[in-house]
Order: structure tokens, then sequence, then C-alpha cells
């Protein structure tokens, strides 16, 4: 996509944003946002197929928007708990503009039958380009945990993301003050409790862990959880 493709299809975006936060998204038509983006109906079409599409958009944007903070911000950054703190801290940075419409968007995202769930097949390139993000916060830092926990942690923080986020759209405080105290104070905890994962001690308790990771199918790309393993039958 040219220049002027990415510039028109960015402004069609925050025209969406900006008419679904005054007029609600169930409100908003496609007609509306074009006139807003002051570009032909047929053209926001071209760029986007359906209000839906728009959203899943604005996902994008906002990723792409945590990325490029974020990979500044981390750059002299190693230690795990700062990391965490920092990528989640610059997201919810970049998303504070957008609070209204989180307000008003979470039954919509919130209905798992929706193609806008962060859980549905239709959110997936952004779900995982999510994870890819913390798989980048792990790598670069000098957190050491049991190796089998590893290539599912970037996972297990994305829900530990969509879970901060869920608070934060109920977050009443000022200036979401109590939000911003759970990533600061918690990504000291989890550190503490993921180098836990070392011990002996603990070891069992891992491999719970990741069996109910595998069997919840809670993995990216995942849709349907696994059945519980059965003995065979008797011959």
């Amino acid at each position: 996509m040219n220049a002027k493709s990415e510039a028109t299809r960015q402004r069609i975006v925050a025209a969406a944003m900006s008419l679904f936060i005054e007029q609600g998204y169930q409100a908003t038509t496609m007609r509306a946002i074009a006139a807003e983006a002051e570009v032909s109906l047929g053209n926001a079409y071209y760029y986007f197929a359906s209000k839906q599409h728009l959203v899943h958009g604005f996902y994008d944007e906002l990723q792409r928007s945590h990325e490029l903070a974020a990979e500044a911000a981390l750059a002299e950054v190693t230690g795990f708990a700062e990391r965490l703190q920092v990528s989640l801290s610059v997201w919810f940075a970049a998303a504070a503009p957008y609070r209204e419409f989180a307000l008003q968007f979470f039954k919509e995202a919130a209905d798992p039958e929706s193609p806008l769930s962060p859980l549905s097949a239709e959110s997936a390139p952004i779900r995982e380009r999510a994870v890819a993000q913390f798989a980048r916060v792990v790598e670069g830092s000098d957190l050491a945990v049991d190796p089998r926990l590893r290539p599912v942690l970037p996972e297990l923080l994305w829900l530990v993301h969509m879970g901060l986020v869920l608070f934060w759209i109920h977050d009443r405080s000022p200036d979401s003050e109590r939000t911003r105290l759970l990533v600061e104070r918690g990504a000291g905890v989890l550190e503490r409790m993921l180098r836990l994962s070392r011990l002996r001690l603990l070891r069992s308790a891992t491999t719970d862990v990741l069996d109910l990771v595998e069997r919840a199918g809670l993995r990216v790309g995942a849709t349907t959880p696994r059945s519980p393993r059965r003995p065979p039958p008797p011959r």
C-alpha cells in the first residue's frame, strides 16, 4: 500500500473512531464515516468491507502504535518486570484516547460469537502480533524460568493483558490510577512467581499449569478446548 492509500486508510479509521465515540457503534453508519473522512462511500468500502473490518483496522493501528513506542522504550531495559511494566504502560497510554470507545464497545467485543472479540478467528492476526510483542518482552529480558514454561509465556502474558484491559474498562479512578498501580506493582509480583518455577519443589505445579494451558486450549489459534484424556477402552 502506497503512502497516499495508507493515509486515506488511517483517515477513515480515525473518522470511524470519532463517530463511534460520539454516536455509538450501532448508530454509526458507513455513509457517515465516509462523510466524516471526506471520501466517497465506495472508497470507504474499498478499504473496509464493513464496520467490523473498521474496528479490526483500529485494532491494527493501536497494535502498530504499541509496537513502535515499545521498541523505543525497551531498547535499554533488560529486567523482566521493568520490560513488562513498560510494554503494558505504553499500550495503555496508546489506548487512553479511545477509552470512551472501549466503554461503549465492550458489550460487542465481549460476545464470544462476535468477530470483534479478541479471541475470535477474525482477530487472530492482531492477537498473534500482540503475543509476538510479549515474546519480545521475554526474549530481551534476564528472566530465568522453567524451560518448559518459556514457550507458552508470551501467550499467558497476553491473557494477563486482556484481564488488565477488562479492569481498565471498569476502572473509575482518576486517570485510571488503579490500573496503573496494578501494572506497576503486578509486574514485579509476576516476575517473582515466574522465577520460583525453577525450584524443584514447584516443578509439579508448573507441570499442572502447562497441562491446564494445553487442555483448556489457551494457546493462540486454539478455538475449542481439548477434551480430557480418557484411558483406552478395554480390549
